[in-house]
């Protein structure tokens, strides 16, 4: 289990991206209607995922589609389901920035992920380390822990804060004083 001072990733996420024009472009406004009710919805969990479900199905890789299906599964608790929805993000955004499909493969000069104000490149950041943090709470802390080591390789001076994924992952199986 994660400390509670650990901020998700879907909030980094959310913050990074929803003023962003990655989000906004080419949103058709029915899409962005159900978007919006699955939000006012969101307490009424049938209602709300009909409402993602539907803009799922007018804008199925739109980035904020994308989100708003991760955010709404990851705050449920349906983690397996928030981490289909990271692998759908992470291949949405190394397709948005020309990378690999695979970020094992991503290197450090592909993109400018030093670059904190480029959304695309922290997009793809922001991506990895929900997957990360997914990967560890669902179990599979070995592939949580390669995520996290290509964070910090992508990111060295952590501006999205992966060092705090490994120190969750050092501290696992140690007991608390």
């Amino acid at each position: 289990m994660m400390p509670d001072t650990f901020v998700s990733p879907q909030v980094e996420i959310n913050e990074a991206l929803v003023t962003g024009a990655l989000l906004g472009r080419g949103l058709p406004s029915e899409v962005e209607h159900h978007l919006g009710e699955a939000g006012l919805s969101y307490h009424l969990d049938d209602i709300a995922e009909r409402h993602l479900r539907e803009a799922a199905a007018l804008a199925p890789d739109h980035a904020a589609v994308l989100i708003g299906l991760y955010r709404f599964y990851f705050y449920k608790g349906r983690l397996a389901e928030a981490l289909a929805v990271a692998r759908r993000c992470l291949l949405k955004a190394a397709q948005e920035n020309n990378l690999p499909d695979d970020w094992r493969s991503v290197r450090a000069d592909d993109a400018e992920f030093g670059r904190y104000e480029n959304i695309l490149p922290r997009f793809f950041l922001f991506s990895l380390k929900g997957y990360a943090y997914l990967q560890m709470r669902l179990g599979e802390t070995d592939e949580g822990r390669l995520a996290v080591q290509k964070l910090l390789e992508l990111d060295p001076t952590d501006k999205i804060g992966a060092k705090v994924l490994l120190g969750v992952l050092e501290r696992m199986g140690h007991d608390d004083e």
